[in-house]
């Protein structure tokens, strides 16, 4: 075994050790909850005619990009069945629904943008965001008030986009999207639906939750079809404008440096949207069995065919599934990261082609297993962590981190929490003598350790390691208690926790709002934009820049013009005690750091 993969054995063995080890799953004969052809047009006579018929007259293979000449006549075919199907101008093929995601909202959004994104969006449209350049705020799934917060902390964006699932992957419920339209309408934002759970199963002909909400045609941006779930075959659709295709075929990477997509796949896919569009029968059974599944174990009734059995333990989780399949029944134990800690669940999905009495057996099986086993953390709202990042080491976080706490603490209940302490200074203290008598709580480190250096190094002369998992973990456990939380970084942003994982990278497994707090004086500029930059990277844009130390007017100007953050400047305080913090706060504007 090589150095390379002795480590990835022994990152194949933490997975495991902590319950989240995946596997391939081969259905072989047992009753199918798993997969997402609901209409069962995979195996659709007319659909496996069309796909034969198309590799017979084109051949198997696209032999190049669609810019170079690849792909077939049937590819055009494809997208004006789509768009006629939708109600929109036009469509463009993908091979894939995560590179439609991708190509739709690189084209669509860049530096000085804002992007709108659900909390519980799928991964592709994630880094989708991440990838686009645009400033990135993450909203609660369902809650309008704080998107109508951060819609209007960003009017000053070049383009607004609110981006949503039209039925959620792993929930199964629809946002509210005729809400959504109004609210993106008032703010001059416009809405992206990923439909791919939607499109087939819901709305008048199958075509999707946008149509099933019928909300404002002119609050829609675009829509994104999945081929490869109802429909029964692969590729994606981006559904909209005339002038988004035409955008789309200049700028979208994903589509113009692919391989297009094979005839046979296009010609399935013209077939099923056919196909698809006149099967309500199927569209009303499958849905049906749903709601009965929901209804027999005491469940929300879900939006279209998605039932989630809340399990809560990863491994017990596992458990189930494998009892299941021991009884002839597939379906999947669905853990962290897809879902948040603590929320592990078993993930239904019914077919037109499930039978009454698979179903009575599904629903019998969970019963005898305990479930549903309802866990807070599937339900129960959770605040949004604002973390104090620091370009350097000593540059200032904890004094920023208890003016913060002051702030917040003047709006209601706020927690400090520093997860890693390193050397003798216990910034934990600090920060409960400046923050005394504002009514704020202070969670202790989860670790601590005596040597003043970076978490790794200081762990590993302590004989420990840090554990991302437990800090997973136990920033969870916080984001439950009421109020808000304020959590301070140690040392620098790309500091490394452990010998495999940097304190940037469990930032953007965390994805919470973020202050970054630098020196105003000399370096200030290369080191905020690097670490902006790499901030940008994880999708991830501060609210706030905050430079400590003796004003520096050009290096103030500067940053707010290459960041268009708002900057602001925390002066050496003669008398570091909570009233000279006080006075700072009053002067300052901190309602957009502050949002919840």
């Amino acid at each position: 075994m090589t150095p390379l993969d002795a480590q990835l054995a022994w990152e194949l063995a933490e997975l495991a050790a902590a319950g989240l080890a995946r596997r391939l799953p081969a259905l072989g004969g047992r009753a199918d909850f798993v997969t997402s052809d609901v209409l069962g047009l995979a195996r659709d006579a007319a659909v496996v005619e069309a796909a034969r018929s198309a590799a017979a007259e084109h051949g198997t293979g696209a032999r190049a990009s669609r810019l170079l000449g690849g792909g077939s006549p049937l590819d055009r075919r494809v997208e004006r069945l789509a768009a006629e199907w939708l109600g929109a101008e036009d469509a463009l093929l993908f091979p894939s629904g995560y590179q439609a995601n991708l190509g739709l909202l690189g084209t669509l959004l860049d530096r000085g943008d804002l992007l709108l994104s659900e909390r519980r969006n799928h991964a592709s449209l994630i880094d989708g965001a991440r990838l686009s350049r645009a400033q990135i705020a993450v909203f609660e799934k369902g809650d309008l008030d704080h998107l109508a917060a951060l819609l209007a902390q960003g009017r000053g964006a070049r383009r607004r986009l609110i981006v949503v699932e039209g039925i959620y992957s792993m929930d199964g419920d629809s946002p509210p999207l005729a809400e959504l339209a109004e609210l993106a309408l008032t703010h001059d934002a416009r809405l992206i639906v990923d439909e791919a759970h939607a499109a087939g199963v819901v709305g008048p002909q199958g075509r999707g939750a946008w149509a099933a909400a019928n909300p404002p045609a002119e609050a829609l941006a675009a829509r994104v079809v999945t081929g490869g779930k109802a429909l029964g075959v692969a590729g994606a659709l981006v559904v909209g404008s005339g002038a988004l295709r035409q955008l789309l075929v200049h700028r979208a990477r994903s589509f113009i440096f692919t391989t297009g997509t094979a005839p046979p796949v296009a010609g399935a896919l013209a077939a099923a949207i056919e196909r698809a569009s006149a099967m309500e029968g199927e569209r009303e059974r499958a849905r049906g069995l749903a709601a009965r599944v929901a209804a027999d174990l005491d469940l929300p009734p879900p939006s279209a065919a998605i039932v989630p059995i809340p399990v809560g333990e990863d491994r017990r989780a596992l458990e189930v599934a494998d009892a299941l399949r021991e009884r002839g029944l597939e379906l999947l134990a669905v853990r962290p990261p897809t879902v948040p800690p603590g929320g592990a669940r078993l993930r239904v999905v019914t077919h037109a082609y499930n039978t009454d009495d698979e179903v009575e057996l599904l629903v019998r099986a969970l019963a005898e297993e305990g479930l549903p086993r309802r866990t807070e953390p599937t339900t129960a709202r959770r605040t949004l962590p604002l973390m104090v990042v620091g370009t350097d080491t000593g540059v200032g976080k904890t004094v920023v981190s208890a003016a913060l706490v002051r702030a917040a603490a003047r709006r209601g209940a706020v927690r400090y929490w520093k997860p890693v302490q390193t050397g003798d200074d216990d910034d934990t203290t600090t920060v409960r003598a400046l923050t005394r008598e504002s009514g704020a709580e202070l969670a202790e480190p989860l670790y601590a350790f005596p040597l003043p250096a970076s978490p790794h190094q200081a762990a590993a002369e302590a004989g420990e390691q840090v554990d991302p998992a437990r800090l997973d973990a136990a920033l969870e456990e916080l984001r439950r208690e009421p109020g808000r939380l304020i959590v301070e970084l140690a040392g620098g942003l790309h500091v490394p926790l452990n010998g495999e994982v940097m304190q940037s990278d469990w930032l953007a497994r965390a994805r919470p709002a973020v202050v970054l707090v630098a020196r105003s004086g000399l370096g200030t500029l290369n080191h905020s934009l690097l670490t902006l930059e790499a901030l940008a990277a994880r999708g991830i844009t501060p609210r706030a820049l905050v430079l400590v130390g003796e004003p520096h007017a050009a290096n103030r100007e500067t940053l707010v013009a290459r960041t268009g953050l708002p900057v602001l400047e925390l002066p050496i305080l003669e008398e570091l005690d909570p009233a000279a913090l006080d006075r700072w706060l009053d002067a300052q504007d901190l309602e957009r750091i502050l949002l919840p």
